[in-house]
């Protein structure tokens, strides 16, 4: 079904976790025969190759980085900055409205509407003006998204509370107050940066349509509770974005299995479902007390494991953080493997020999892992992680908390235990292979994710310039 060149703008945010399923989206427009033009910085441009070079028809759209008065300035990407710097990237990209405008008012086929990242609700003042629907494209949770939305709009009453119980939202979640989500905690009242993202947020819940990397049978209360805070139904869920795939991934085919070799042979040797899988996503680094507790945990759990390890530099190890301790790998040799560096987490977590996933519980690392089917032990530390783990263990009890919070160090003796019942627990097991076969069943044919996917097409299809 070709759409004849109706044109949208993508635009991303620039960090690892927002671009990847927002270009895994934009892989299912193009193959719906829509005309796309990406808004990125110069450093971002890399990020596209993938996807560009399977679809050589892609446009991008390449603006210097404005930068932000507490960014250096070859920063344009959270990676370089860590999560705190996101608010000040967010801003910063604010700057190009008036060269985007020009833009668009010298194309001779503008692009009818625009697909922006939930952090740049800024945008929506330029799609009014240029007088086109904006999409909000969520690369979170629902549930996340509800407690964001529902804080803001009754922030005085929040504001100095210890405790926060949300009883406007399904089931009553309940958070200690530095586990919100960081964007409501660090908000400072008069703050331009922070107004900007505050007026951003609000702003999302005014778009013509929401888009959620997500799906009904593990959000259905939020999804809900989102369509009628919006006042329409145009709240649409297609996840697990993963599943649905695209090449905006390193897909098996690229993965190097020469590297990796002797962890695919490890794991085909390993017991269906016997292997904990332990890592915490691209931007933490533990601290030496962390990691000596966690491998001592790992030891005396028991359990057959791979632990991925990040390099470090000669400045972080001064800072304090931790490398695998000395001799650690001999004593667990056979039992498990250290990966130091980048791992093929999709790969590894769908083999059969893998049974658990010990993780900081970021999104995109709880959809991959109930796209695998494994159990998560829960050790958030921060951003969404806290809010992740309470619907993943106390709302749908399909997982359970090992340890929290960006700082502490567990006891390793009970942290062996928590390991050792969590990987032989049948019934955690089972939950999660139905959790993902629910997920399967969404992006089907005739599967609420693949419906709301064909939804947004046909409405986008609907739009003419």
């Amino acid at each position: 079904m070709s759409q004849n060149g109706i044109h949208i703008l993508i635009f991303p945010f620039p960090a690892q976790g927002h671009i990847l399923p927002l270009l895994d989206f934009t892989h299912q427009l193009l193959l719906h025969g829509f005309k796309i033009t990406i808004l990125v910085t110069p450093k971002n441009v890399p990020i596209l190759d993938p996807l560009i070079s399977t679809h050589p028809s892609v446009k991008t759209l390449v603006f210097q980085f404005p930068g932000h008065p507490s960014l250096s300035a070859d920063i344009e990407n959270v990676k370089d900055v860590g999560n705190a710097g996101g608010p000040a990237i967010a801003v910063g990209l604010s700057k190009l409205r008036g060269l985007i405008l020009e833009w668009f008012k010298a194309q001779s086929n503008p692009p009818v509407a625009i697909v922006y990242d939930f952090i740049l609700g800024w945008t929506q003042d330029l799609a009014q003006e240029v007088g086109v629907p904006w999409f909000v494209f969520y690369t979170s949770g629902a549930l996340l998204i509800s407690i964001i939305i529902d804080i803001w709009k009754n922030f005085e009453a929040y504001k100095d509370l210890g405790l926060v119980e949300l009883n406007r939202l399904p089931k009553s979640p309940r958070f200690v107050r530095e586990h919100l989500p960081p964007v409501c905690l660090k908000f400072k009242e008069d703050d331009p940066t922070w107004e900007i993202i505050r007026n951003g947020f609000i702003a999302n819940t005014r778009s013509f349509g929401s888009i959620f990397n997500t799906f009904e049978a593990l959000e259905s209360d939020y999804l809900g509770f989102l369509k009628k805070e919006m006042g329409h139904e145009r709240v649409y869920s297609i996840g697990p974005i993963n599943l649905v795939g695209g090449p905006g991934r390193i897909g098996k085919s690229n993965v190097d299995y020469g590297a990796n070799e002797k962890v695919f042979t490890w794991l085909d040797e390993s017991p269906n479902e016997s292997v904990l899988y332990v890592a915490f996503g691209s931007q933490k680094l533990l601290t030496k007390a962390q990691i000596e507790a966690l491998t001592i945990g790992l030891e005396n759990s028991g359990v057959r494991f791979i632990l991925v390890a990040k390099q470090l530099t000669a400045q972080q190890k001064e800072q304090g953080f931790g490398l695998v301790p000395e001799g650690f790998e001999e004593r667990v040799s056979g039992r498990g493997l250290v990966i130091k560096g980048w791992a093929p987490q999709v790969e590894i977590l769908g083999h059969r020999g893998v049974g658990g996933f010990l993780s900081h519980c970021g999104w995109n690392s709880v959809l991959e892992a109930i796209v695998a089917g494994v159990v998560i032990l829960g050790w958030p530390m921060e951003a969404d992680q806290f809010i992740n783990t309470w619907l993943l263990v106390d709302n749908m009890k399909t997982s359970v908390r090992v340890c929290e919070g960006s700082d502490s160090v567990p006891d390793p003796i009970e942290l062996g235990r928590r390991i050792n019942e969590a990987m032989s627990n049948d019934l955690l097991k089972e939950r999660a292979q139905k959790m993902r076969d629910e997920a399967y069943e969404a992006v089907k044919i005739g599967g609420s994710s693949k419906w709301d996917l064909d939804s947004i097409v046909r409405k986008l299809a609907q739009l003419k310039s």
